[in-house]
């Protein structure tokens, strides 16, 4: 049974309502929120932190709610976040991804709330984004929507995202405009370096398949004419049906695919269960949820060359 990402909003919309305008005394162990001299920002989770930061610079204050090494998904907002949120000047956040924040966020009187979703075009889960057999592998949270919410892992849509953000702190804090628009510029311009690396990286590969745990790589697949195969439905650590095991196995063989991807904020044992029946290897492709020692680099672009190489070992490229 899947007992990840049972949270309900409910439970963050009554803790808001009992707060009111509390004050604010710690951020899931992070300095305070607001009341800072800077633009106080409040981040959802790691690809939202890494855009304030880089776009805000020296004028921004950045708390993320997700701490680092915490599932996402899983994030229960507590009482002191609430409070922090109402303390801040910006919240920044993936509607969506995370039902407690979506709550939180509705109830908040911040007067800046930017959803990163509504910056770029989604697709609906089901619609074969990246062409991956398992379609219906969304998430408690991301169900609500309909949408793939893993729009940070392609490029060019965390690019026009930055775009939004820098637009969105230029409007709410305009004595750092041109800071903010000269950090943006900067950003988008290393993100579509990132982009052709890709490109041009996988451009050229014996195989265009490759197997994950969990579908997170719908858009990245999409971008680079790549196809992703999920292993199972729900929860990257369920384990697979037998059935399901053989239809891998099958395919892996009739496509060339070497390699059974797993993610690092969770288990890789039912990776290594499949590989290890298929005879395949197992390698890490990072969904770039939260930055760890076990991730492979300090950074988003870190991680990211890190999931390149990965992918250009496991398609053979050339």
């Amino acid at each position: 049974m899947n007992v990840r990402r049972q949270l309900i909003p409910a439970v963050a919309t009554t803790a808001v309502t009992a707060l009111g305008l509390a004050t604010l005394s710690a951020c899931s162990g992070a300095s305070a929120a607001g009341n800072t001299s800077k633009f106080d920002v409040v981040a959802s989770f790691y690809p939202m932190a890494f855009l304030a930061e880089r776009i805000g610079g020296s004028h921004v204050h950045v708390t993320t709610l997700t701490t680092p090494g915490q599932e996402p998904h899983d994030l229960e907002i507590s009482p002191q976040q609430i409070a922090g949120l109402e303390e801040s000047d910006a919240v920044l956040y993936l509607k969506n991804l995370q039902p407690s924040v979506d709550a939180a966020v509705a109830q908040s009187p911040v007067r800046t709330k930017i959803d990163a979703a509504s910056l770029t075009t989604l697709e609906e889960h089901g619609h074969e984004v990246g062409g991956h057999a398992a379609a219906h592998d969304t998430h408690e949270g991301e169900e609500s929507g309909g949408k793939d919410p893993h729009l940070w892992l392609d490029p060019v849509r965390y690019a026009q995202v930055a775009e939004g953000v820098g637009k969105a702190f230029e409007k709410a804090d305009p004595d750092h405009a041109a800071d903010y628009r000269k950090n943006t510029a900067a950003l988008v311009k290393k993100l579509d370096d990132l982009n052709t690396r890709f490109k041009d990286g996988l451009a050229n590969t014996r195989t265009k398949v490759f197997i994950t745990t969990h579908a997170a790589f719908g858009y990245l697949a999409e971008r680079y004419g790549l196809t992703e195969e999920a292993i199972s439905g729900l929860d990257p650590e369920s384990e697979p049906s037998a059935a399901r095991v053989k239809d891998l196995e099958t395919m892996a063989k009739a496509d060339g695919v070497t390699t059974v991807f797993y993610e690092t904020l969770v288990s890789g044992k039912t990776a290594k269960t499949v590989a290890g029946d298929a005879g395949l290897r197992t390698d890490v492709l990072d969904p770039i949820e939260g930055i760890t020692k076990k991730s492979r680099g300090t950074d988003y672009f870190s991680v990211q060359e890190a999931n390149l190489k990965a992918l250009q070992q496991a398609l053979g490229a050339k």
